[in-house]
């Protein structure tokens, strides 16, 4: 049996007294693309950071390929939000090229934030390798500002990947795009993850977005509520589908009201 590259072992997250999350115990195999949905508030995010490494677990613990997941983030974690999060001064290439040499440049680029020589031309190439697999090779010396909102959420997909992580992290990451941008993004994520063999997890407010993109759809909400003091108790992972089997879909899509 494949072993799981994360295991979520009987994790609680607490803020003084108010309980966000709690027994969490959750096995993924890599190359899973795991669907994230609930409502506000119910700790979606807060998971995505822990997973990311900047909040830790009150109890329990993550592990990543069987061994405790680093307490920073770390080159096999790219993260990727709603709101875009290049550098406005550096065109789209040099965002790139900077996340390249941050990760794979020696210690003088990592402190000067540049690489030079062959290193430097070496990200440049792959910058640009990037670049055209994200769809963006006509855009390299544009800045953000004069990129569409695809076209900078394909630019922070870029950043993120160029560090070649085993696991990509996404935050909404297509909240704020029209219908029809959210579609050619849904079609580039879908295939970068094929591609890469990358382990996704993606947090949505669209159950059909949940349900239309990886293979596993996580349901976050409360099963025990305080009206007096709901902070008392915290969410949980109610219903883990599997996306391939339609009888297990169909099912949970009527309990949910999903189209």
């Amino acid at each position: 049996m494949e072993k799981p590259i994360i295991e979520v072992k009987q994790v609680w997250k607490e803020y003084g007294d108010n309980i966000v999350l709690e027994h969490l115990n959750l096995k993924v195999l890599p190359g899973d693309f795991v669907s994230i949905v609930g409502a506000s508030g119910c700790g979606k995010t807060t998971f995505l950071n822990m997973l990311l490494g900047t909040e830790q677990p009150s109890r329990g613990q993550i592990l990543l390929d069987g061994e405790a997941l680093s307490a920073e983030p770390g080159v096999e974690r790219g993260i990727v939000f709603q709101k875009y999060s290049v550098f406005p001064h550096l065109t789209a290439l040099e965002n790139v090229m900077l996340g390249h040499e941050f990760v794979h440049g020696d210690l003088s680029s990592k402190l000067l934030g540049r690489s030079f020589g062959a290193s430097k031309q070496q990200a440049k190439q792959q910058a640009q390798a990037m670049l055209k697999e994200v769809g963006l090779s006509d855009a390299q010396n544009k800045y953000p500002h004069e990129l569409s909102g695809g076209m900078r959420q394909r630019l922070s997909i870029a950043q993120a990947l160029i560090k070649k992580p085993r696991i990509l992290l996404l935050d909404e990451p297509f909240g704020a795009l029209d219908p029809g941008i959210r579609k050619d993004m849904h079609a580039l994520v879908k295939k970068l993850w094929s591609e890469q063999k990358l382990t996704v997890f993606m947090i949505t407010h669209d159950l059909s977005e949940g349900f239309h993109l990886g293979n596993r759809l996580w349901v976050f909400d409360h099963t025990r509520v305080d009206e007096q003091a709901p902070e008392r108790f915290g969410a949980r992972v109610t219903f883990d589908i599997a996306l391939d089997k339609k009888e297990q879909v169909s099912a949970v899509k009527q309990q949910l009201q999903v189209a």
